[in-house]
């Protein structure tokens, strides 16, 4: 409401790394809709245990030996970051009779440490998701580097909602880029200034990583 945006807009994606299925589940029975996990295999064991009307969002890099099992886990992929990744997704997808979504993960920081493509591969990645039948693309996801003041983050939010705009006109008409993933627990409240449509929260939902099975 500060920022002058409809809260509808924004989706709140519980990231759930390492966190109790128990806590998870809390989280859902208190309004939750949308948990974000890192992990296949820690997906599948939360899964399991959690029977609930929720959508899964994978929030962390993928293994290309993990795609069949995400193909069936997840309802949207955040961290597409290569074109091997797409045909496989598109492969597993098809043999699923599955509709995925898929969000390009964007690298703006440069940093080794990160995945994501750089801004100028975004583009061909793009494409090649319009072009696979049981794929399509929503938007754009990136990660910061790690700042103590939140307002350092901001340049890299406004980056990605830019390239967004900058990409909108020339995508393939079968591509709306509405979504843009980005913010975190300590940062959150710049990235929605800067137009994020979902932030994906840990912290400050089940506090610091370590201390969640209190």
């Amino acid at each position: 409401m500060r920022a002058g945006r409809d809260p509808s807009e924004i989706v709140l994606v519980a990231a759930a790394k390492t966190v109790p299925p128990e806590k998870v589940r809390a989280a859902i029975e208190a309004g939750v809709n949308v948990i974000g996990e890192n992990y296949v295999q820690e997906t599948k064991r939360v899964k399991a245990q959690i029977d609930l009307p929720v959508k899964w969002h994978l929030i962390g890099h993928l293994q290309s030996n993990k795609v069949k099992q995400a193909v069936h886990l997840f309802d949207v992929v955040e961290t597409i970051d290569r074109q091997s990744l797409v045909k496989e997704f598109q492969q597993y997808a098809s043999l699923a009779d599955k509709r995925l979504e898929l969000l390009v993960q964007v690298n703006l920081s440069g940093e080794l440490s990160k995945s994501g493509v750089k801004p100028d591969e975004v583009l061909p990645l793009i494409e090649t998701i319009a072009h696979s039948e049981n794929l399509f693309c929503s938007g754009l996801m990136t990660l910061p580097p790690f700042f103590d003041e939140p307002e350092r983050a901001r340049h890299y939010f406004s980056e990605l909602r830019e390239l967004r705009d900058r990409l909108q006109p020339i995508v393939p008409g079968n591509v709306r880029l509405q979504e843009l993933s980005m913010g975190m627990s300590g940062d959150f409240a710049v990235a929605i200034e800067e137009g994020a449509t979902l932030v994906r929260i840990g912290t400050a939902l089940f506090g610091p990583r370590g201390a969640q099975g209190s």
